[in-house]
């Protein structure tokens, strides 16, 4: 995707919306100056980030094809994931938590949501947020929250995972945006996490990112039911940038010995090389 020198860009805070010269009007939100969502307003259901076209494809399969859902996004952005459940499940419900109130603000203003979408956004930490929710009220849980571009600590353990199971209906997905290169400690450890409140865990990742050739973005999916590999398997060897579902022995292989994660040792994400994630 081409960023061009113009229109200027809209600001506020220390988010920026620059428009995508490539896709009339489509737009990529950064916040201090890292890409965080990119949205296309003539078109929501294009997910243009890969690792957000893997989360498309678990809300994909998570009900009968537009059956509406309810969605508990953790991280909000520039509201990709919730235009495309609006688009492709009409009348789902959900409630989205971006602790940037300004931000929020900034996207609602020069990214106007569809007609008649339920979407709810509400300004608070991820976790405070969650732990208020009742048991068993969505159907998914999204969690894709950045400080910068590190997943905070408190949102990588197995008692925030176990919030999570709390939150979810039987049969609900768990899904997660984990960053990570190599040697990918974190990322192994947030599968052994994610083991200690589902019985069932994949990961969903391009072949580089799982050999550790590089730095990039992993979405774990959880679940207390089976997961939907063949038709994950699908989809993401059909995507512009394949990917590959990581299970049973392939993901004992994987996680290795990694040890979960608690809460009095969580760490952030690791901080990823300078220019990854960068324009």
């Amino acid at each position: 995707m081409r960023i061009p020198p113009g229109p200027t860009p809209v600001t506020g805070g220390t988010a920026e919306l620059l428009a995508d010269a490539d896709r009339d009007g489509a737009w990529m939100l950064l916040v201090n100056g890292t890409p965080q969502s990119h949205v296309d307003l003539d078109d929501p259901a294009h997910l243009e980030f890969e690792y957000v076209r893997r989360m498309g494809h678990v809300l994909d399969l998570a009900a009968e094809p537009g059956a509406a859902l309810d969605v508990v996004h953790l991280g909000g952005g520039a509201l990709t994931l919730p235009r495309y459940v609006a688009t492709t499940r009409p009348g789902s419900r959900q409630r989205v938590v971006e602790i940037d109130e300004p931000l929020t603000e900034l996207v609602r203003e020069h990214l106007p949501l569809p007609r008649r979408a339920r979407i709810r956004v509400r300004a608070a930490d991820a976790r405070a947020a969650l732990i208020t929710m009742h048991p068993a009220s969505a159907d998914v849980v999204i969690t894709d929250v950045f400080a910068g571009a590190r997943t905070p600590a408190h949102l990588t353990s197995a008692e925030f995972a176990a919030e999570a199971a709390r939150v979810l209906r039987p049969g609900g997905f768990y899904v997660a945006n984990v960053a990570d290169g190599p040697p990918l400690r974190f990322a192994r450890a947030q599968v052994a996490t994610l083991r200690t409140a589902f019985r069932h865990v994949c990961l969903l990742a391009e072949p580089g990112t799982l050999r550790g050739r590089r730095f990039g973005n992993l979405v774990a999916v959880a679940s207390d039911a089976g997961l939907p590999l063949a038709g994950l398997s699908r989809a993401c060897a059909r995507d512009p940038m394949p990917s590959r579902v990581v299970d049973g022995a392939d993901l004992e292989q994987f996680t290795g010995a990694a040890q979960p994660v608690r809460d009095a040792d969580a760490q952030p994400s690791p901080e990823p090389p300078a220019g990854v994630f960068g324009r």
